[in-house]
C-alpha cells in the first residue's frame, strides 16, 4: 500500500470487506467439506449396521438353540426330535439376517452413489465459488484503487484551493 492508500479513510472499510468476503469463501469451502464428512460418518455407520446384523443372527440362533436346549431336557429321551426345529430356526434366522445384509449393501451403495454425486456437486461448485469471489475480489481491488485515486485528487485539490485563497 502506497502512503496516500494508508491515510485514505476508506481503506479500513475496504479491508474489513475484503476480510468478510474471504471469510465467506472459507466457510462455504468448510461447509462442503462438512457434508463430505457426513456421507463418510453415514457410510461408517452403515458398515456398522452389517456387522450388527450377523452378530444379532448369531445371538438369535444361540438365545433360541439355548430354549430348545432346555425344552429337550426336560423331555423324555426321544419324546421328539428338536434337530427339526434347531435347523427351522437357523435356516430362519440365516434367511432374515440375508435379507438384512442385502438391505444394508443396497443402502451402501446408494449412499456410495450420493457421495460421489456431491463429491462432482461440490468440485464443481467449489470451483464457481472460488472463480466468483476472485473475480469481486479483483473488482473490489479496482474500485478500491479508483476510490484511492479519487480521494487522492480531492485532497490535492483541496490543498490547491486553500493555497490560492
Amino acid at each position: 500500500m502506497t502512503q496516500t492508500q494508508t491515510q485514505n479513510p476508506f481503506t479500513a472499510i475496504f479491508e474489513a470487506q475484503r476480510t468478510a468476503v474471504e471469510q465467506s469463501q472459507r466457510l462455504t469451502h468448510d461447509a462442503l467439506e462438512a457434508q463430505r464428512a457426513s456421507f463418510d460418518a453415514a457410510a461408517d455407520a452403515v458398515s456398522a449396521s452389517g456387522a450388527f446384523v450377523e452378530s444379532n443372527a448369531e445371538l438369535t440362533k444361540g438365545a433360541v438353540h439355548a430354549y430348545i436346549d432346555a425344552l429337550e431336557s426336560t423331555m423324555p429321551e426321544e419324546a421328539a426330535d428338536f434337530d427339526d426345529l434347531r435347523e427351522l430356526v437357523d435356516e430362519g434366522v440365516d434367511a432374515t439376517a440375508r435379507t438384512q445384509r442385502q438391505s444394508v449393501e443396497a443402502f451402501q451403495e446408494a449412499l456410495a452413489e450420493s457421495g460421489e454425486a456431491y463429491d462432482e456437486f461440490a468440485d464443481g461448485y467449489a470451483e464457481v465459488v472460488d472463480s466468483s469471489f476472485d473475480a469481486f475480489l479483483e473488482a473490489h481491488e479496482g474500485f478500491e484503487t479508483s476510490v484511492a485515486a479519487t480521494t487522492e485528487n480531492v485532497e490535492r485539490a483541496a490543498e490547491e484551493f486553500d493555497a490560492s485563497a
